[in-house]
């Protein structure tokens, strides 16, 4: 009695991983390593300054921006899948869209600042809650500038045409990064807003 054997289909070779997405990869790892310490200092500190103003106080939840970043990730996921596919239109489109609410979420924190700052009176000096809410989320909002700006020239050149499917690695990479973001802020979120009020 004989058996059939069934040969294994064909794998495809290995091959090195694009450079670009291990050196994002290694920021990210780094960043996120400086964030966790900034959550870990907002997180000790909360609840212990010797006067107000308090988070319960003062914070308002902003949901309308957290929608608006975290949508971002979505249309520069597709942004860059409408690259790597050769639809430089639907690229541009999803990518300013993606430039737009990246600011809208800039325009919200800058606005609750100065609520905070003119209203309120809470500054990084007021007390210990003033000191890690605005190293927390002014470290997040830094980050947050360094991608529109990232994301703004990669729309310029776009526009001129210098940006086509054979850059959709490198724009993944950027992707990577503005994901991070995006994360980082999920995280952000939970602990000032969720947790610390």
């Amino acid at each position: 009695m004989t058996t059939a054997t069934h040969p294994l289909p064909p794998t495809a070779p290995w091959s090195l991983p694009y450079r670009g997405t291990v050196a994002m990869a290694c920021l990210i790892i780094a960043e996120s390593a400086i964030f966790t310490i900034f959550v870990v200092a907002y997180l000790f500190y909360l609840g212990k300054s010797l006067y107000g103003p308090t988070p319960r106080e003062v914070l308002a939840v902003p949901y309308f921006f957290t929608i608006c970043l975290l949508s971002s990730s979505l249309t520069v996921h597709f942004a860059s899948k409408s690259l790597a596919h050769g639809k430089r239109t639907a690229f541009l489109i999803l990518w300013l869209l993606t430039i737009i609410l990246g600011a809208l979420f800039l325009f919200g924190t800058a606005q609750e600042w100065h609520r905070l700052i003119y209203d309120h009176g809470l500054t990084i000096s007021t007390n210990l809650f003033g000191t890690t809410y605005y190293s927390l989320v002014g470290l997040h909002a830094t980050h947050v500038i360094v991608g529109l700006l990232m994301l703004s020239i990669v729309f310029l050149l776009g526009i001129a045409g210098r940006v086509g499917p054979e850059q959709s690695a490198r724009i993944g990479v950027l992707s990577l990064y503005w994901h991070f973001v995006d994360s980082v802020w999920i995280v952000v979120f939970t602990v000032v807003y969720v947790l610390g009020r």
